[in-house]
């Protein structure tokens, strides 16, 4: 059996239970990022695309060494992504103000207009959740979500959404 402990009330869920959660985060996410796959179908990006472009517009002026760390994925995976991004006129690279050897990122007019095309698909399926779930489901799925960040990446990643 695992425990499951949420703040003073130890919480005890049977490993069915816990498969169950863990099926329905696979159903959801199937079905959270199928609006935007759609999106970016047609414009034959796929869902590397997506998170670059979803993190450049999250953190404009990000340089390509913390967009690494976040998405953590190779060199040259990013690369290929990156290079079709700005190729296609979606992300503009500038030097760095201190450092012209940095890359930073930002969003052009069309990758901003992608960007709220793709999130604001993702913002009505939350905002529908969370109305039918009622007002105290919020502070739980947040509590889920961070608890389900390494304790290592935890702060940062709070620290990097808390500030916008």
């Amino acid at each position: 059996m695992a425990d499951v402990k949420s703040g003073m009330n130890p919480l005890f869920l049977r490993e069915e239970e816990l498969r169950q959660c863990i099926e329905l985060l696979f159903f959801a996410y199937r079905d959270f990022t199928d609006g935007p796959d759609q999106v970016l179908k047609d414009y034959n990006f796929g869902r590397a695309h997506h998170r670059v472009i979803h993190f450049v517009g999250r953190n404009p002026g990000i340089t390509v060494s913390e967009l690494l760390e976040i998405l953590r994925i190779t060199k040259q995976s990013l690369s290929r992504v990156l290079n079709a991004l700005v190729e296609r006129g979606f992300i503009e690279q500038r030097p760095g103000v201190t450092d012209r050897r940095q890359r930073l990122l930002f969003l052009s007019k069309e990758g901003v207009a992608l960007e709220h095309k793709i999130s604001e698909i993702q913002q009505k399926q939350v905002a529908k959740a969370f109305k039918e779930a009622g007002g105290d489901a919020v502070a739980g799925y947040r509590q889920v979500l961070e608890g389900l960040i390494t304790d290592d990446d935890r702060e940062q990643a709070l620290k990097r959404i808390m500030k916008t």
